[in-house]
């Protein structure tokens, strides 16, 4: 078993107040981080995670007191959560928990990216600022997210990114050049981020339409969200080829939550059936990788 050492007053399981160097063992305990896990499909996969992965499970949220309150909810159910601070638009939030998961665990075992919003269909807020506020959190922080911590992810970790059937729809609608360039393998990171900076761009401005684009923020940010997938899984393939890691895009499903409304026929714990699936591909599993998965199959992209 290996072990770090932790300065003293840093959060390593012993008490805060410890006047020495304290030794701690958690190199060799697994652990998964959900992003945006305080409620809906995000805590529904926590508690998932925690009655099936064996690790340490956390729950990360902007705000302390709504992902401590979700911990209790998960205790009173006899699940063992943790919760640590995370705000995937705030970069040094991110780059603080990056640095807490390297330091107390040596990595991340599991990482699945749920943060994400939407604005509701009546929202009269103008298209390009939905546009823009839309892709700032779920493409733009997402990738934030997997630039600190794909580099921490260990040997045979999973990382799930949750988008969206609304992606696949939104790609339709784009023009085949667009379609051309999100669906070819040797689309790049940052010609992908061009070509979302260029959607807001194009949304702020009026143009969207006419540069080829769908008349969906939420459809773009996806797109975007199962595309940088995709890249990230060749990067991986090439970059860390023995290490077992398996990247991969999900869609949960049309799921009641406050996002989605209460209409939606599938519950939060059905939501979490396919990210919780791809977290928890076996060891030595090679496939899915670089996919877009719904129902826990891959679908055409």
């Amino acid at each position: 078993m290996s072990s770090n050492l932790i300065i003293s007053g840093s959060t390593c399981g012993f008490t805060h107040s410890c006047l020495s160097l304290c030794l701690c063992t958690d190199m060799s305990t697994k652990v998964a981080v959900v992003t945006g896990s305080n409620k809906g499909i995000g805590l529904a996969i926590v508690r998932a995670l925690c009655k099936q992965f064996d690790g340490d499970v956390y729950i990360t949220a902007r705000d302390v007191g709504r992902g401590e309150d979700a911990v209790k909810a998960l205790s009173s159910e006899g699940l063992k959560a943790m919760f640590h601070q995370l705000d995937i638009n705030d970069l040094n939030s991110i780059k603080t928990a990056a640095a807490y998961f390297k330091g107390k665990y040596g990595g991340v075992d599991i990482l699945i990216n749920n943060a994400g919003i939407a604005f509701k269909v009546a929202d009269t807020t103008p298209f390009g600022v939905q546009a823009e506020v839309t892709l700032k959190t779920n493409f733009f922080a997402t990738r934030d997210m997997l630039t600190h911590f794909l580099p921490i992810v260990k040997a045979g970790g999973r990382v799930v990114n949750v988008s969206s059937f609304v992606s696949a729809l939104a790609l339709k609608k784009c023009s085949s050049e667009l379609q051309q360039r999100f669906r070819s393998e040797d689309l790049t990171e940052e010609e992908l981020v061009a070509l979302m900076e260029r959607f807001v761009s194009e949304a702020k401005k009026g143009e969207h339409k006419e540069g080829g684009w769908p008349d969906s923020a939420y459809g773009t940010s996806k797109v975007g969200v199962t595309a940088l997938s995709m890249v990230l899984a060749r990067q991986v393939s090439k970059q860390r080829p023995n290490d077992g890691i398996l990247v991969n895009a999900c869609c949960p499903g049309w799921v009641r939550t406050d996002m989605a409304g209460d209409k939606a026929p599938k519950s939060p714990e059905e939501g979490a059936i396919t990210p919780v699936y791809l977290a928890l591909l076996p060891p030595g599993a090679t496939e899915p990788h670089g996919k877009f998965v719904s129902d826990k199959q891959v679908q055409p992209w």
